[in-house]
């Protein structure tokens, strides 16, 4: 995926943090309000409306002065809105739910693209065109035990060999150079970053979107975070942040280029040709479905996080209408 795969939820260091973690206190009427946002990782198409409400001035007429940060190597997104550290994040549903099994105080505030856009991708020649072809294969990740029970779940259900499997931690290694050196056979890639990547090179690819394999797998990924204390103590903030960057990313739907360009005017480090083929690809898939960008319901919350404790992902269940809120998305204009 574009983002890198966290491997868990350092409970101990969340403790720490929770006993110094502070919250941004109530402006005065008119005053500007310094607010921090952690991405979930680099820079990427999956946060072009956040960079376009902060450039095209959306933040500033919510009085708000927006700084976008990238969290520490021993920190998550979740461990610092969680804390207070920072007031706004970007994760995604399934460690929102991991952390909430754990009481850590965070809530989905918003779905940054409606629809589960990944997938298991094949290099041409592994001869993988279905679940069933993962037998005897070598799967290239993280590491993490999500993709273990994800993939066993999915070869279960197929009937296939899960036991045949051979798993590869590659680390960082990006999905076009697994597979030109051989490094596994499948892997699982998000298709508006890696899969347009790998277009880009010329690698053939056969792929199969979670989707299909079950709506189970239909569930938000990325989506924007807070902690439960700023929406106790100061709910109208998050009302103007969610206000603002919703503009964003609806002019990111409406204008790809002009908003691929924003990114790259503020991650220069990013190749212009995978944004701009990444940002058409995604500006249809924002709000692919939904009545307004943003909106979230209860069942893909419900569904996975059952599906999470069925697997031993998470030790509880959790209550799925208390992990998200469509609160704080600003009304839609008739």
């Amino acid at each position: 995926m574009f983002r890198k795969r966290q491997v868990n939820l350092t409970v101990s260091l969340l403790v720490v943090f929770l006993l110094v973690a502070g919250t941004a206190s109530v402006p005065r009427a008119g005053e500007t309000t310094k607010v921090k946002v952690s991405l979930d990782w680099t820079p990427n198409t999956n946060h072009t409306g956040l960079y376009v409400a902060k450039e095209l001035g959306y933040f500033a007429e919510e009085n708000l002065d927006v700084k976008i940060v990238q969290p520490a190597k021993a920190t998550t997104s979740i461990q610092l809105a969680a804390t207070g550290k920072t007031e706004f994040g970007i994760n995604t549903q399934e460690y929102v739910i991991m952390a909430r099994s754990r009481d850590v105080p965070v809530v989905s505030i918003g779905a940054i693209i409606q629809n589960n856009t990944s997938g298991f991708a094949a290099p041409e020649g592994r001869e993988i065109t279905s679940v069933e072809d993962f037998e005897g294969k070598r799967y290239g990740g993280w590491g993490t035990e999500l993709e273990n029970q994800l993939i066993r779940s999915v070869m279960k259900n197929a009937g296939a060999d899960f036991s045949s499997v051979e798993f590869v931690n590659l680390g960082m290694t990006d999905f076009v150079t697994a597979s030109k050196q051989k490094m596994a056979d499948f892997f699982w890639i998000f298709r508006g970053w890696e899969g347009i990547h790998a277009d880009i090179e010329g690698l053939d690819y056969s792929y199969i979107p979670l989707t299909e394999l079950s709506e189970t797998f239909n569930y938000y990924t990325p989506i924007f975070i807070t902690g439960e204390s700023l929406i106790d103590k100061n709910p109208e903030l998050v009302s103007r942040f969610m206000k603002a960057v919703s503009r964003g990313y609806e002019y990111a739907a409406e204008n790809p280029e002009e908003a691929g360009n924003i990114l790259l005017e503020n991650a220069t480090e990013l190749d212009r040709e995978l944004v701009m083929k990444s940002q058409k690809y995604l500006s249809e898939k924002y709000a692919e479905g939904a009545e307004r960008w943003g909106i979230q319901e209860k069942k893909p919350w419900r569904d996975f996080m059952v599906w999470m404790y069925k697997h031993d992902l998470i030790d509880k269940e959790i209550n799925a209408s208390e992990a998200f809120t469509n609160e704080f998305l600003p009304e839609q204009e008739n």
